[in-house]
């Protein structure tokens, strides 16, 4: 038999573990080469893992949800092609076994028996004795039912998918079994896992709270509800309530945040909490950049075997006007200003349907050492890397400027906020045709022209408005007086 253990990839000289997101292939499968296995996500960057050879998945050895170390064995390929087509055969098999509304996924593999075995054998738990106690403060002891019975009353069993959404792996759900909680139960806690999965650590710190029983009602009149949060024996929460208190119209749809919110959302608010932010704004003429585009971007395209956009001329103008202000391209160390000598280049790349699937920001290194055209090829590289899930968290490091581009869903103009630990982050809106007055001959006349918005959001705490206003009219300067003769 030839089988390939499969591991969880290092993903960056940073990344120690990653998170299985989601498998694409389930046990018995065919696999080809190169085909994805899985996604996996780190805390800077998701990616899908490929088959290295051809076979069938004859082992899942970790659960979707489920965080691992770097090199850890996450998978079992069978490639041998007898061997794998008896492993197929017994997947099959199994299924047959079981009735066809059935859902096998409810039950837990082998793996997860025997880890629920050594769990029976560990000595009792606090939270069990904290659990009695509650049943003895109710004036009433319901301790000899078994768990299965509590659980049946309080609510529906365990369920591989739960009402909101999330995936429940067969180790969480055996673990609930065993200590009587139901669906709600489940539902009811806050997961720490991938796009807010609940992980085996989650269900037993539940458990281990004291919050796995409910409380017995009181009497009308005594103060009855929940006890405060944080004393002992607080009983499970019910969910139906708990969302009624926070969102009374029923009409709301909840949705909770991914792995890919939450990290833009505390990357945010952090920024926020550390920049003194000011944003300043310019308007420049780009006819002749866009004359000179036209007149290229046929032949650019058939010899590139992409489009020719705009972003490249902005990162290229930033960069010569970097050059000129290099307080720009720095970072603060406390008390200290760090001036970067290289130029490592982010540009924000929304992904999904009109950013839907969130926001990333590759790096271009040594951007200042590029030309036109290698800063066409280079951004076109990394946003399509971006949009394939394919970047390496290396690709997402060590920025020291960042460019966004607002103007590709039609925008005039924005206030980014600062890509940390940068200083700066120099945006732009849509070009448009406006009527412009402009002094031709020393007399005023009024011309279409192309027009675009130009932005900089900064650090105040080292950057002045007047160094921040003329570094964007030095930009601005660059861009209209773009050499429409020069070679591409």
């Amino acid at each position: 038999m030839a089988r390939i253990e499969i591991t969880m990839p290092k993903m960056g000289e940073s990344i120690m573990e990653g998170t299985v997101v989601e498998w694409s292939k389930k046990i018995g499968d065919k696999v080809e080469q190169d085909e994805t296995l899985l996604e996996i996500a780190t805390d800077k960057v998701d990616s899908e893992v490929p088959a290295p050879e051809a076979g069938i998945l004859v082992e899942i050895l970790v659960e979707e949800g489920e965080t691992v170390e770097v090199g850890e064995p996450i998978a079992i390929l069978e490639t041998d092609p007898d061997a794998a087509a008896d492993a197929a055969g017994k997947a099959g098999s199994k299924e047959e076994k079981k009735p066809a509304d059935e859902d096998i996924s409810d039950e837990p593999d082998d793996a997860d028996e025997e880890k629920v075995k050594q769990r029976k054998e560990e000595p009792a738990k606090p939270a069990k004795e904290g659990t009695k106690e509650i049943r003895k403060e109710n004036g009433e002891d319901i301790s000899p039912e078994p768990a299965a019975t509590v659980a049946a009353e309080s609510g529906t069993p365990p369920q591989r998918k739960g009402s909101d959404g999330r995936f429940f792996s067969p180790l969480v759900r055996a673990i609930a079994r065993e200590e009587g909680l139901s669906r709600e139960d489940l539902e009811s806690i806050e997961g720490s896992g991938s796009q807010g999965r609940v992980t085996k650590k989650d269900v037993l710190e539940y458990v281990k709270s004291g919050k796995s029983k409910p409380e017995a009602p009181k009497a009308e009149g005594d103060g009855a509800g929940l006890r405060k949060p944080g004393q002992a024996g607080e009983p499970r929460k019910i969910s139906t309530p708990d969302r009624a208190t926070k969102w009374p119209d029923e009409n709301v749809e909840i949705i909770k945040m991914d792995r890919m919110r939450k990290v833009i959302s505390e990357h945010m608010i952090r920024s926020k909490q550390t920049s003194a932010h000011v944003t300043t704004f310019g308007e420049a003429d780009v006819t002749r950049l866009v004359q000179y585009r036209d007149r290229h971007k046929d032949k650019f395209q058939k010899e590139n075997g992409f489009k020719l956009t705009f972003t490249p001329f902005f990162v290229e103008a930033t960069i010569q006007a970097i050059r000129e202000f290099p307080l720009i391209n720095s970072s603060v160390d406390g008390d200290q200003i760090l001036l970067k000598r290289t130029i490592n280049y982010g540009i924000a790349v929304a992904l999904g349907e009109a950013g839907t699937g969130g926001l990333i920001v590759p790096v271009i290194k040594n951007a200042s050492e590029m030309n036109l055209q290698g800063l066409a090829r280079k951004t076109h590289e990394l946003a399509g890397k971006a949009r394939s899930k394919q970047l390496s968290p290396d690709d997402l490091v060590g920025g020291t400027f960042t460019f966004t581009n607002y103007g590709s869903v039609g925008n005039l103009m924005g206030t980014p906020i600062i890509n940390q630990p940068q200083v700066a982050i120099f945006g732009t809106g849509v070009i448009q045709k406006r009527p412009v007055v402009m002094e031709v001959d020393g007399s005023d006349t009024i011309a279409i022209r192309h027009m675009v918005y130009l932005s900089m959001s900064y650090d105040h705490r080292i950057i002045d408005g007047a160094m921040g206003g003329a570094f964007v009219q030095r930009v601005k300067e660059l861009l209209e007086n773009f050499d429409v003769n020069r070679a591409l």
